[in-house]
C-alpha cells in the first residue's frame, strides 16, 4: 500500500498520482502543457493565474524574463507525465510546500480538465501518494525510474530496456513530457521548470543501460509507485 509521507525542508519527495478509475488524464498535447505550465507557474510566494497571461502559450511564459513568480516553495527535480499518471521528484524549500504546491496543481488542472471536457468531479484518485528518498544513491535510481516511465508508450520493451536501444534512447529523449531530455544537456524553454541542486547528484551523465538497471532495481525495491 502507497504511503504519504511527512515533509521535512530540505528533503526529497517521490510524488505521484493517478486518474480516478485509471481514466486518462492527458488526452492531447494542450492537455500535458497545461500541467507543465502549472508546474511552472504553480511554484512560487506570488500566485499566477493562467487566465490573466497575455499568451499562454508554454514556451512564451517560459522565456518571459520578467515574470515573477516570488520565492519557490518546492524544487522540482524531475518529472514524467504519462497519458494517466504522473510522477514528480521534489524537495520542500519552505515548510507545507510540498503541500500547497500540489493542492494548486491539483485544483487547477481539474477545474480547467472538467471545463474543457464537460465533466465534474474528482479528476485524481483521491490525494497524492509520496515517499521519502532518503539518499543520493536512491535519488539517482529513481530519476532513472521516472524518466524510463516513458518507455511503456514506445511498445512491449517497458522499463526494462528490452528492444532496439538506439530507438528507445532516441524516442525517450525526444519525449516532451519528461525533464530526461534537461538531464541529458539538451537546451529547451522547460529546463526552468527544474531547480539546481539536483543536477549536482551527477558526475557524469548515465548511459541508457545505466539507467535501466537503476529503474529496475528501484521498481523492485518500491513496486507499489507503478500508477498506471
Amino acid at each position: 500500500m502507497a504511503e504519504r509521507s511527512p515533509f521535512a525542508t530540505d528533503e526529497w519527495y517521490h510524488c505521484y498520482n493517478r486518474g480516478v478509475d485509471k481514466r486518462t488524464v492527458f488526452e492531447n498535447t494542450g492537455d500535458y502543457n497545461r500541467f507543465l505550465l502549472l508546474l511552472y507557474l504553480g511554484n512560487g510566494s506570488v500566485p499566477l493565474h493562467i487566465a490573466n497571461l497575455k499568451d499562454q502559450n508554454i514556451h512564451v511564459v517560459l522565456e518571459d524574463i520578467s515574470m515573477e513568480r516570488g520565492e519557490p516553495m518546492v524544487e522540482i527535480g524531475a518529472y514524467t507525465l504519462m497519458p494517466n499518471h504522473f510522477h514528480l521528484l521534489l524537495k520542500e524549500i519552505r515548510e507545507g510546500g510540498i503541500a500547497i504546491f500540489m493542492q494548486r496543481i491539483f485544483t487547477a488542472f481539474t477545474m480547467y480538465f472538467n471545463k474543457k471536457y464537460e465533466r465534474t468531479g474528482a479528476l485524481f484518485a483521491g490525494p497524492f501518494k509520496s515517499r521519502h528518498v532518503a539518499d543520493d544513491r536512491y535519488i539517482k535510481k529513481l530519476i532513472s525510474y521516472l524518466h524510463l516511465n516513458a518507455t511503456e508508450l514506445f511498445g512491449p520493451h517497458r522499463k526494462d530496456g528490452r528492444g532496439n536501444i538506439e530507438i528507445i534512447e532516441k524516442r525517450l529523449i525526444e519525449y516532451p513530457y519528461s525533464s530526461l531530455s534537461d538531464f541529458l544537456g539538451y537546451e529547451r524553454p522547460e529546463r526552468k521548470i527544474l531547480g539546481n541542486s539536483i543536477f549536482e547528484l551527477f558526475d557524469t551523465i548515465p548511459t541508457l543501460k545505466e539507467m535501466v538497471d537503476d529503474a529496475n532495481s528501484y521498481y523492485i525495491e518500491h513496486p507499489e509507485n507503478d500508477s498506471k
